[in-house]
């Protein structure tokens, strides 16, 4: 009798199971991994070379060192670096996972602020003295209530029609985590977290009728702080002044400066390492003004390579939102891209004075720890997420099943 069994396939084997494998997990990334992993790169080299720029002077007069401050800087980025891309092979799963105890973490860090581990910085206490290092939890925080709110969405897919369906436990969360920074002074970061929240709850499909409200309410509570306070209020009306010089030595100071740097460079600026405002001139030069040393030095020429670097980001970042079957994909990937896009277009608007100043930092480039490492993690899971997208594109012009229902109703 002749045997019908079928021969063993070369596939079958083991060795080729490995080798099928491996070459999965090296294949071709996508466009929207490599737009992000670009950028990213770019920018947080591009911050290196301006902090060491922007610190010479700081560094000299504190330890006689011009190296100081860039170092400290060039190590953030060299343990957030290998982080990211140890985060971009973490599976889908394993964020989801990371959603609740991430958030817990990063409220009982914000928490030890008030401790006496936690001290005050340029009128905000939002800092912790860990004895070697400073660390600013709110970074971490906003990282953290971008992925849960991404998890809570996720699970409540099949009911984002309901009010109290989002609301519940999103919005009470959502306010007990911006309260703990709130507690600490820092409006702008709050205002940052309420883009976040605002932004998961669009990409998940919620309704523009739900969305109204919470804006409303959003602008009428920051309006009533900033009303309530007379440094807000002072900062507001500044912006307001053009001329700002009967207050020069006071709130206009800073500000007068940064636009005197950015006037100053011109087309292609006075050279790298030829600012004249860090010259004690202008006090955050390598913070929440960067932006002004790199109109400086580099001029309008280096202002446009950091915004087409920021909108390459962009354009990564809501790809993913746009191709991805994955609603938690979706929203964290929605939620990241408002944070970090959205902070940096408001920390470049305090330079130019559209915005009062709001002590945010531009991601990537201004120095500081905390902010750096956390928007490489932001963009790790950014790196993650493009992993699973589906083979192909969407067809031009195609809307996520969630965002259709809302465009319709």
């Amino acid at each position: 009798m002749t045997s019908t069994a079928r021969p063993p396939r070369a596939t079958d084997t083991p060795a080729m199971r490995a080798r099928v494998s491996l070459g999965r997990a090296i294949g071709p990334l996508s466009v929207e991994f490599l737009l992000i992993l670009s950028s990213v790169l770019f920018l947080t080299v591009f911050g290196v070379v301006m902090i060491f720029s922007a610190t010479t002077v700081e560094s000299i007069a504190e330890t006689g060192s011009p190296f100081n401050d860039g170092m400290g800087h060039l190590v953030y980025a060299a343990v957030g670096i290998p982080l990211m891309l140890i985060v971009s092979r973490l599976p889908v799963a394993w964020l989801r996972r990371l959603a609740w105890p991430g958030l817990v973490i990063g409220l009982v860090l914000q928490l030890l602020v008030f401790t006496p581990l936690g001290f005050e910085f340029g009128g905000n206490r939002n800092w912790l003295d860990l004895g070697a290092v400073t660390v600013q939890p709110s970074e971490f925080l906003k990282l953290a209530l971008a992925l849960w709110m991404a998890l809570v969405l996720y699970r409540k897919r099949d009911r984002l029609d309901s009010f109290w369906q989002v609301a519940i436990p999103l919005l009470p969360v959502a306010l007990l985590a911006m309260g703990t920074v709130l507690a600490g002074e820092d409006l702008g970061t709050v205002m940052i977290m309420a883009l976040i929240v605002l932004g998961a709850m669009f990409f998940a499909g919620v309704r523009l009728r739900m969305l109204l409200p919470l804006i409303l309410g959003g602008v009428l509570a920051v309006g009533f702080m900033a009303l309530t306070s007379t440094n807000r209020l002072t900062r507001i009306m500044s912006v307001l002044d053009q001329d700002c010089l009967d207050d020069y030595l006071g709130t206009c100071y800073q500000p007068l400066h940064a636009m005197w740097g950015l006037a100053g460079g011109g087309l292609l600026g006075l050279g790298l390492g030829n600012s004249k405002e860090k010259y004690n001139w202008l006090p955050a030069a390598a913070d929440d003004y960067i932006f002004a040393i790199v109109g400086e030095e580099l001029g309008l020429l280096g202002c446009v390579v950091v915004l087409a670097l920021f909108a390459v980001l962009a354009v990564g970042t809501f790809r993913i939102v746009r191709r991805t079957d994955d609603l938690f994909a979706r929203v964290a990937a929605g939620g990241i891209g408002v944070w970090i896009i959205g902070q940096a277009l408001v920390n470049i608007g305090v330079v130019l004075r559209i915005f009062p100043a709001l002590g945010v930092p531009l991601p990537f480039l201004s120095a500081g720890g905390s902010s750096l490492i956390a928007v490489l993690l932001a963009s790790g899971i950014l790196l993650s997420l493009a992993r699973t997208l589906p083979d192909g594109a969407r067809p031009v012009g195609a809307v996520p099943a969630p965002l259709r229902r809302k465009i319709v109703r």
